[in-house]
């Protein structure tokens, strides 16, 4: 028997940066709201990742609306750092967070969404789905990697470098996540770098500030109609962290075009020679979470949903928060997520106070 567990204006699925953001200006228009989240704690994604990771943007380019990160260690945030100061805010904010609650479904009624968990569920005038990308790790297709018995795991999954320890390892993927990863496998493994392209580097004094400020005047450039001459550097290229630096004064900063399959203990390249390989790591990136809108039907072939804005086109009171540029501009990002969730919100106010008037 399912049992309705309040009925609010707001629901927020996801309990990460995205989900607090959102939270934080649903909060100051006084639009009541509860928070959906599956973790057993605060911290969203930044739980699950490995233990080394830094942010490539100082503290102050990585804080949510309202409150700055307080003062790091160093000048780039830890992991820790971030899952500390994603915890103190949403005390700070006093925010109704109700966990761990996994979402399975979604159904619509009478103008209502209710969102269902197991056999409890809780009746929204609108819901923001703010579920991130951590959980659908995408590791791509290569022939024979069922035959393969070595060690497979995803960045989503990787702790710290003492599995690998002496062992010969190969490390696929040239963003940000795999430059980090290879620089701290290559100093205990016989490591080699994967990448599809040749990997991306910013100079030295890049970080995570110049990029989102080119991304900044890219877009108001776009809104303008006016094309601008820019550097070449996005997000997804490689800041020079001083981790990475260090691989590179090592003189292992290098990659390698793609294996093209797998055999029981080897990879084979392009040219047919073989290369002995006890583990995999798949630094490839992830899909959008969006198993709890199927029954909606909203998700489209490329797992993403159609949105104007962050809003979903078939659904008139669902929005998409945090998943990447298709749901606003640098959203899966600390810096970036405050604009894309406080139009979110503005959206959302509107959408309510029509809904009072019918």
């Amino acid at each position: 028997m399912t049992q309705l567990q309040a009925e609010v204006d707001v629901v927020i699925i996801g309990g990460g940066q995205a989900a607090l953001a959102t939270a934080y200006f649903l909060k100051r228009k006084k639009i009541p709201f509860i928070i959906l989240d599956d973790q057993v704690q605060a911290g969203g994604a930044w739980l699950h990742a490995w233990q080394s990771l830094r942010l490539f943007s100082p503290n102050t380019w990585s804080s949510l609306s309202g409150w700055m990160m307080p003062t790091t260690e160093q000048t780039y945030p830890t992991r820790n750092e971030v899952i500390d100061y994603l915890s103190a805010y949403e005390q700070r904010y006093q925010f109704p967070i109700i966990r761990p609650v996994h979402v399975d479904h979604i159904e619509q009624k009478d103008g209502y969404l209710d969102v269902y968990a197991g056999d409890q569920y809780w009746r929204a005038k609108a819901v923001v789905s703010a579920t991130g990308t951590w959980s659908q790790p995408y590791i791509p297709h290569y022939e024979g990697h069922e035959r393969f018995e070595g060690l497979q795991t995803h960045s989503a999954h990787y702790v710290n470098p003492e599995p690998f320890i002496n062992k010969k390892v190969i490390v696929v993927g040239g963003g940000n996540s795999g430059a980090q990863i290879f620089a701290e496998v290559s100093k205990v493994a016989d490591t080699t770098w994967v990448t599809v392209t040749p990997p991306q580097f910013l100079s030295d004094d890049v970080d995570g500030r110049v990029l989102f400020l080119r991304a900044t005047e890219r877009l108001k450039a776009q809104q303008e109609g006016r094309v601008i001459d820019q550097p070449v550097g996005g997000l997804g290229d490689i800041v020079m962290i001083d981790s990475v630096k260090e691989a590179r004064e090592r003189g292992v900063l290098h990659s390698r075009e793609p294996f093209t399959s797998f055999e029981e203990h080897s990879v084979v390249w392009a040219n047919g020679s073989t290369q002995a390989v006890d583990a995999v790591i798949w630094c490839t990136g992830f899909k959008a979470s969006l198993n709890h809108l199927r029954s909606l039907d909203v998700v489209e072939p490329d797992q993403t949903v159609a949105v104007n804005d962050g809003r979903s086109i078939k659904v008139n009171n669902l929005w998409l928060v945090g998943y990447g540029e298709w749901t606003g501009m640098a959203s899966a990002t600390l810096i970036g997520i405050s604009r894309t969730a406080r139009a979110t919100v503005d959206q959302i106010a509107a959408y309510l106070a029509e809904s009072k008037l019918n």
